[in-house]
């Protein structure tokens, strides 16, 4: 079963610890984190896409171009929500690679229960881990865009800013393992150490 929802990679970061492109690493067999990334949530999702500031994959058409000024998740999330018309979207970080079943599904029917109960305050279902809050893993509901673009216009960037405790439901993990995130190149080759 693919969950009814549209998930995204975001693929458009500076990289700047990393050295070089982190959305262009090779992983396994794929020629890059990105195709990873993509074609592992094409088996939970009824449909993906990237979100980048350029067309820069070749194994996909389903592009979302972030023509933002800043390079941001905040600035990635307006883009999805001012280019599909969707009420709602899985997104994910393209350098959080270990991501599970077990996770996305935790994450789903937390979902679906804020639609069962009826919370309509509640804009963003995100992980929680041992570390702390994970904003590059969860759902974010379209009634979250006009707080997004409140923060870019006064320059608050980080995701944390944007989801307030009375409109975020945090979904709590045992382990930090499904959200190790890649940033500098001791990282990667930790990572790639994980896949031999």
């Amino acid at each position: 079963m693919k969950y009814p929802i549209t998930a995204i990679v975001l693929a458009g970061g500076k990289s700047s610890r990393m050295g070089r492109d982190k959305a262009l690493l090779p992983l396994q067999n794929h020629q890059t984190l990105s195709e990873f990334q993509y074609q592992k949530l094409q088996k939970y999702f009824k449909e993906v896409f990237l979100c980048a500031k350029t067309d820069k994959f070749s194994f996909t058409e389903n592009i979302i171009l972030d023509s933002y000024t800043q390079s941001s998740p905040l600035a990635g999330i307006l883009s999805i929500f001012e280019t599909l018309n969707i009420d709602a979207a899985f997104i994910l970080g393209v350098d959080i690679p270990l991501l599970d079943r077990y996770t996305i599904k935790k994450l789903w029917d937390a979902y679906q229960e804020t639609l069962k109960t009826k919370q309509p305050n509640i804009d963003a279902i995100v992980a929680q881990s041992p570390s702390g809050l994970q904003p590059l893993c969860g759902i974010y509901k379209k009634s979250i865009l006009p707080r997004a673009q409140t923060n870019y216009h006064t320059n608050i960037h980080q995701l944390k800013a944007l989801l307030h405790d009375d409109s975020t439901k945090r979904v709590y993990f045992e382990k930090n393992t499904p959200f190790t995130n890649i940033n500098t190149p001791k990282e990667y080759l930790n990572l790639l150490g994980k896949f031999n």
